[in-house]
């Protein structure tokens, strides 16, 4: 590798709008207690243009982490509670008869915004899933041969429940492979839950994140500014044959039946990115390639169903194969 100036000593294009960025954590532990990887991964994500899939069993705060994320950054949110008899028409929007006019005029649904909470997505149908694949992909909706672009800054959350299974769909691959991250919420440990009721027994409400002091400590035109700082963190050829060598060591590992994508690789690099942007520098190590790896590429991968019956851990496999790959120096 060509050599590289030392950590915190190179300067970013303008690092207010790296500094804004950061301070979106500080804003969100207002209200949420602990979830640090959950709170990094929706920074991670806004910067990268990218979505979030949010994984944990209810009552660990993940509705209140996208509500304190929208509040921090001043944008407009909407939250769509997914059934089975959703129909796509009920996320995008679909043609309705105005009387006023005698024609079909496109109602909007509540896709168009600029952070969509699809909570429970795994409880509709596939039919009604797939509706958001082209508002993730594309950035746009299409309806009776219309395609109508989504506001900007555009970012979707989903929830999903791991332990119940009852009138659920799995999320198919592809669908998966839309989401630039994965964050699994655990439950509390002890401290954690012991301030999250000191905090409601001094008054906090959830419904109620004004008075918990949250503010708007970033908006729309910075998240712009720092999205382009990152798209320009450099990446050396040495740390792209990294990822290259990670990503292709998973379509080797015997405990896999699927492996990470030329396209998760993609997603690596980008939220490699991002990391060492909130780290304050402008190019990237191998080390922000470990650090993403087990958010970015942990559901890209399946495990064999002998793997699975050993009681295999995804973690455990990705872990074992960052050590298997050689860093470069």
């Amino acid at each position: 590798m060509t050599d590289q100036p030392a950590p915190g000593t190179e300067q970013l294009a303008d690092p207010r709008h790296r500094e804004r960025m950061a301070a979106l954590s500080t804003e969100i532990h207002k209200a949420v207690v602990g979830q640090d990887a959950a709170v990094t991964s929706l920074v991670v994500a806004l910067l990268c243009r990218g979505h979030v899939l949010l994984e944990g069993v209810p009552g660990v705060a993940k509705t209140l982490l996208v509500r304190s994320l929208a509040a921090s950054l001043d944008v407009q949110m909407r939250r769509v509670q997914f059934t089975p008899d959703m129909m796509p028409g009920d996320v995008t929007g679909s043609l309705i008869y105005d009387n006023a006019t005698s024609d079909l005029v496109f109602r909007e649904g509540p896709v168009f915004t600029n952070l969509l909470l699809a909570d429970e997505i795994n409880r509709t149908p596939p039919k009604t899933q797939s509706a958001l694949l082209e508002a993730m992909e594309e950035r746009q909706v299409t309806v009776d041969g219309a395609s109508r672009p989504l506001p900007e800054p555009f970012l979707v959350v989903a929830t999903q429940n791991p332990i119940e299974f009852d009138g659920t769909y799995a999320l198919p691959e592809a669908q998966l492979d839309r989401f630039l991250l994965k964050a699994v919420l655990p439950l509390p440990g002890r401290e954690d839950e012991l301030d999250v009721l000191r905090r409601h027994a001094a008054g906090f409400s959830t419904s109620d994140l004004a008075g918990a002091g949250l503010r708007a400590v970033a908006d729309a035109a910075s998240l712009h500014a720092a999205q382009e700082d990152v798209a320009r963190v450099r990446a050396e050829d040495a740390v792209l044959q990294y990822i290259v060598e990670v990503c292709r060591a998973t379509r080797r590992s015997p405990s896999l039946q699927l492996g990470v994508s030329p396209r998760g690789a993609i997603a690596l690099l980008r939220t490699a990115r991002a990391w060492a942007y909130l780290g304050g520098r402008d190019f990237i190590t191998p080390d922000d390639v470990k650090t993403m790896a087990p958010a970015t590429l942990s559901h890209r991968v399946r495990l064999t169903t002998e793997a699975e019956l050993e009681g295999t851990q995804v973690a455990a496999v990705l872990a074992a194969t960052l050590a298997s790959v050689p860093v470069p120096r």
